[in-house]
């Protein structure tokens, strides 16, 4: 019998082995939120420690953005060349390596080039995890799995927050990157053992003995094997980002880029700045750890509702809503100066919209691009817009170093979700019809 068993997947209830590699991906998307922030619990005892300033402070708090930049769109192209099970793998290695280096630095340079290869892992596990997500889940649930995928990243920083809130009690900050090396490395065996390839990138590469394989998955998934595959098209597209640019891709491309780009900005000033506006408040750094964590329960709690709703309403509508009110809660948390009952509250409902925002784009991303470069193209989304995380903290600090208050610079940083909302309305949405 010959079938396409992107169809099966796509057409019947998800197994109980679709549904383990979904909730793999959730825990590693979980790291990612973790081991991106580890930086933000540490930065006032790296700041207190090594006596630097808001400016230089700004810099190591974004330089593993630059990596997560260079990491999607480099590691998210082998992706698609290579699989997404081996870059996975690969990702894992970099983060664990890093996040223990880090506890080695000695300085500011050193700690910088220890977080941009730290910075290289977790870009491409981003990108990794949503096209093996989108690829493993039914059309029913495709949006649902994917947005639940991307909460993961706010989990990863509520638990791994509130450990290390407790650990910079007894302990100095290197113990933040401890914990998360030792996170990290427990599911470099789960991945190996637990998390088969894409089948739909099966079926695209075609490597030797595609069949035996890809039957070997199915069959692992409680599905049907196939006696036959269906033949590759006759002109089949190559992964690369040049396809990206391709007649009927390119404007999608660039327009959700431009939107990741500018929320992202947003999304990371307001993150990676909390603990430190929470110290100079005059608060110690555990308070200041604290209200990072309720920050991101605001994300989590956000990111969860959007997930059901994707269920029920136009992902995109939903997205630019999320947008709007992002913008202007990260404005009225910059008029709050020295509550700290107040300050987490609104902190916390201000990460509620920018992160489901973020949780709906990763659902967008993923049906907007073909098998060949499904997570090339999320990669590269998510690449560029790297550059938006990277630039939001260091804009932010030049601006508080150059005399600017709290308001007027949260002010400037919502203006990136508004831009967003915008870019986000103009794309031309349509599923990508490759799940069979």
């Amino acid at each position: 019998m010959t079938a396409d068993p992107r169809i099966i997947l796509a057409e019947t209830p998800m197994s109980r082995a679709q549904i383990t590699a979904v909730i793999i991906c959730v825990f590693l998307t979980a790291l990612d939120g973790f081991d991106v922030l580890a930086i933000s619990f540490a930065s006032p005892g790296i700041a207190e420690e090594w006596g630097i300033n808001r400016a230089a402070l700004g810099i190591v708090l974004s330089i593993e953005l630059i990596g997560m930049a260079v990491g999607s769109v480099l590691l998210g192209n082998l992706a698609d060349r290579f699989g997404r099970r081996p870059t996975i793998l690969v990702c894992l290695f970099l983060m664990t390596i890093g996040m223990f280096l880090a506890t080695q630095a000695v300085g500011v340079i050193t700690l910088s080039a220890i977080r941009l290869v730290t910075g290289l892992g977790i870009g491409g596990m981003l990108a990794s995890t949503n096209a093996m997500v989108a690829e493993y889940s039914n059309t029913r649930h495709r949006n649902l799995a994917v947005a639940l995928m991307a909460a993961g990243y706010p989990f990863g920083a509520i638990i791994g927050g509130s450990i290390s809130a407790q650990l910079l009690t007894a302990f100095d900050w290197r113990s933040v990157f401890l914990l998360g090396s030792f996170a990290t490395a427990i599911f470099i065996p789960i991945v190996w053992f637990l998390l088969p390839e894409s089948i739909s990138y099966l079926m695209r590469s075609r490597p030797a003995d595609a069949m035996a394989k890809i039957n070997r998955i199915m069959q692992s998934m409680g599905h049907r094997a196939v006696e036959s595959l269906p033949p590759l098209p006759t002109h089949m597209p190559k992964a690369g980002i040049t396809q990206l640019f391709r007649p009927g891709l390119a404007r999608t491309t660039m327009l959700l880029t431009l939107a990741y780009f500018t929320h992202i900005m947003t999304f990371y000033f307001i993150l990676k700045w909390i603990p430190k506006i929470v110290v100079d408040m005059g608060f110690s750094p555990t308070a200041a750890s604290n209200v990072l964590v309720w920050a991101n329960v605001g994300g989590a709690g956000g990111a969860l509702l959007l997930s059901l709703l994707t269920k029920r309403f136009n992902v995109r509508a939903l997205v630019v809503g999320a947008l709007i009110l992002a913008a202007i809660m990260v404005a009225v948390f910059g008029t709050l100066q020295s509550d700290l009952t107040q300050l987490t509250v609104v902190a916390s409902i201000a990460v509620f919209f920018t992160n489901s925002a973020i949780v709906g784009l990763f659902a967008i991303l993923a049906q907007s691009f073909p098998t060949e470069v499904r997570a090339g193209g999320t990669g590269f989304v998510i690449g560029v817009g790297r550059g938006g995380a990277a630039s939001g903290p260091i804009v932010a600090g030049f601006l508080f170093a150059h005399g600017h208050g709290l308001q007027a610079v949260a002010t400037i940083m919502a203006m990136g979700s508004l831009l967003a909302a915008v870019a986000l309305m103009l794309v031309r949405y349509r599923e990508s019809e490759d799940f069979g």
